[in-house]
């Protein structure tokens, strides 16, 4: 009896040392896919192992807002632009930004060549297709600074709410729309639409890009220790996983595609979105530039008549994660 009393007690503490990790939901803010890599990539690798955590990913979508699901308790950590955090926060939501993987943006506006189109003055009295639900200020906010109204005016711009696809360009429904460079622009040129058919410009080259795809908490949150300490583990193997995928696109973008439920994501597409992905986040090391968050504010108060957010957000971000995470 002693001895199975023993066999007992050591089946017992093995179990619980397997089931020692702690759990991390993380909220994705679309399908998986490359943009993501870094996570997938620290989950294959066993980066999260290593930080003694369980993480679970969960990819999002079109019905999918991560701010609900972070609000609701769905998810401990959620990836989120920096507009849609701060919108949240200001109605209310306290969300912060604890890491930011994504040093440059990716936005830009996809134009056929044919339009004449060769700057900004050339948006008048065109149709553009913006997507919205938070992605629409940066253009706003662009537009208000060259002095282009936004309303279909005449010398104004008449704005086309895009769906996350391309038809708009592809069916000449408007001169530009709204892309990624790691995805939609890629679908274009997919579809049979060479490059020099195209004219593009990029956000971050207009000084109006703003910050895409944080690391955000509820704020209330850090102040439990533990949780905290879960967030420095999660945050350093991120971290690990997005620079061993800059280093090593090719596999990076397989591991993704292994954790691909749907299988509607293609090896050439992936990879290429990889090496887009690798150029953003290329140059940061998880922690939140300070002028980068000021940069991304301003553009967003300059957002026209009805800006995303009114009054520049204090206590949005915080290095406490980052600055324990990569010491």
């Amino acid at each position: 009896m002693i001895k199975q009393g023993l066999l007992a007690g050591a089946f017992a503490c093995a179990a619980s040392m397997s089931q020692a990790a702690d759990d991390v939901t993380l909220q994705l803010q679309w399908v998986t896919q490359a943009q993501f890599a870094g996570y997938y990539v620290a989950l294959d690798k066993g980066f999260y192992d290593e930080e003694d955590l369980d993480v679970t990913i969960k990819p999002g979508g079109p019905d999918i807002a991560p701010p609900q699901v972070l609000a609701g308790g769905g998810a401990d950590v959620m990836l989120n632009w920096m507009p849609s955090a701060l919108a949240a926060r200001e109605k209310g939501l306290p969300v912060i930004n604890i890491a930011q993987p994504f040093k440059t943006s990716g936005l830009m506006l996809t134009c056929w060549k044919d339009t004449g189109i060769t700057g900004p003055e050339d948006f008048r009295d065109r149709t553009i297709g913006v997507w919205f639900f938070g992605n629409e200020y940066p253009f706003l906010s662009w537009m208000s600074q060259e002095g282009i109204p936004t309303d279909g005016s005449a010398g104004g711009i008449t704005v086309l709410k895009q769906g996350f696809n391309v038809d708009p360009l592809l069916q000449r429904q408007a001169d530009c729309i709204s892309t990624m460079t790691y995805n939609e622009y890629w679908q274009v040129i997919d579809a049979g639409v060479a490059p020099d058919e195209l004219v593009t410009f990029k956000y971050e080259d207009k000084g109006v890009a703003t910050l895409e795809d944080g690391m955000y908490v509820l704020e209330e949150n850090l102040e439990d220790p533990a949780f905290v300490d879960k967030m420095v583990r999660f945050v350093r193997a991120s971290m690990k996983g997005w620079k061993y995928a800059e280093e090593n696109p090719d596999e990076a973008a397989a591991i993704v595609l292994d954790n691909d439920a749907t299988g509607a994501q293609t090896e050439e597409h992936q990879k290429r979105m990889m090496g887009e992905i690798a150029k953003l986040t290329a140059g940061s090391n998880g922690a939140l530039d300070p002028e980068d968050f000021d940069r991304t504010v301003e553009t967003l108060l300059a957002g026209g008549s009805d800006p995303v957010i009114t009054t520049k957000p204090e206590g949005a971000w915080t290095h406490k994660i980052t600055d324990q995470a990569l010491n």
